[in-house]
């Protein structure tokens, strides 16, 4: 059974850099397109980043583009989020979920496995 595990989070000064990663046990990374979403607190959640099983096939947010890239190496079973140029608007807790589709897109409603997330907080 797929399990993911995001790490990476932490506390950034505005216009710093994280990257996180989203890691995957129990079943090859490849068989997946996963999203990168976020939630704030007293906010509903957002989805930030898509990326397809090949990883040829990625999409933003409108918040983000310019600023995030998302990369996978499924060798690794691990995608990544880099996160350049941090606002305090992107503290968030950010999860990855895995979904059947081989390009994924916005709905939660088709992903069957999210991670935990971590916690991502933009201060100074």
């Amino acid at each position: 059974q797929l399990q993911l595990v995001e790490s990476g989070g932490n506390l950034v000064q505005p216009g710093g850099s994280l990257r996180l990663s989203c890691t995957a046990s129990g079943s090859p990374l490849d068989y997946y397109g996963i999203g990168w979403f976020r939630q704030a607190p007293g906010q509903e959640r957002e989805g930030v980043s898509l990326i397809s099983r090949s990883g040829t096939s990625t999409d933003y947010a409108i918040s983000v583009k310019g600023r995030f890239t998302i990369s996978r190496d499924n060798a690794k079973s691990t995608v990544y989020l880099q996160m350049n140029n941090l606002k305090p608007e992107d503290t968030a807790i950010y999860s990855c979920a895995a979904t059947h589709l081989p390009i994924p897109t916005w709905g939660p409603s088709q992903y069957i496995t999210w991670g935990q997330g971590t916690q991502v907080t933009v201060s100074s």
